[in-house]
């Protein structure tokens, strides 16, 4: 069976920053499937023709094109019932569904205005035009004024990571003993920032701090090596 993950690149192919692509990357490695990560870029829309989508992911596993990282995850659990489980059952399924729209919905949103301008940093020109132009009307103003305070911003991330961390207190992993699909959808909004920005996000005693660690060791081989170079 073949695989191939079509993911967020960079002017640098092996700069992968997309949260998204990167929760499903993780999904991959915990099922233990073998793939293919494919760069794509913002403008390169005619790439992802085939699929019917124009964003990524998009996974293709035999010929058949997955969009959506929900839907992915979704598959991959559905179609790999011998590998290990993304979610502990039905019931952890339906769980893993507050985690995810936390993390979009949250999460991302205290995270973005501390990483816009490095995203753009590491655009070729085609995309950081189409980056400028998209997220400025998005935000409502320019870049460079979207988060004119990034110390205080920071300390919003760190206060909006509070549940997180009240839970990563009594357990090694938001999954429990081990991860689960939640671990990587939080895990996808860290690598995103990795991938693009040098900026602490967290004090070195923090215990979302620790958790991030264990989550890079068990990072497959191909995967650390994009997230660390």
């Amino acid at each position: 069976m073949t695989r191939v993950l079509y993911e967020l690149a960079a002017a640098d192919p092996d700069r992968r920053f997309s949260p998204f692509c990167w929760r499903i990357r993780l999904a991959l490695e915990h099922k233990g499937l073998s793939f293919e990560g494919r760069p794509w870029r913002f403008t390169d829309t005619a790439a992802l023709a085939f699929s019917g989508s124009d964003k990524v992911p998009v996974l293709v596993e035999d010929g058949r094109a997955i969009a959506d990282s929900s839907v992915i995850a979704g598959h991959l659990e559905a179609a790999h019932p011998d590998r290990p489980s993304l979610f502990g059952g039905p019931a952890g399924a339906a769980l893993t569904r507050f985690h995810v729209a936390w993390t979009d919905q949250v999460l991302h949103p205290a995270l973005v205005p501390l990483l816009l301008l490095d995203i753009h940093r590491h655009l070729d020109e085609a995309d950081q035009a189409y980056f400028r132009r998209s997220r400025e009307a998005r935000f409502g103003k320019a870049l460079a004024d979207v988060c004119p305070d990034p110390e205080a911003q920071l300390a919003v991330l760190r206060r909006t990571l509070s549940p997180v961390r009240a839970v990563l207190r009594s357990q090694a992993f938001l999954g429990g003993e081990a991860p689960l699909y939640a671990d990587h959808a939080v895990m996808g909004a860290f690598l995103w920032a990795r991938g693009v920005s040098a900026l602490a996000l967290l004090e070195p005693d923090d215990p979302v701090e620790a958790w991030r660690l264990r989550m890079i060791e068990r990072l497959g081989e191909g995967s650390r090596a994009l997230a660390f170079g």
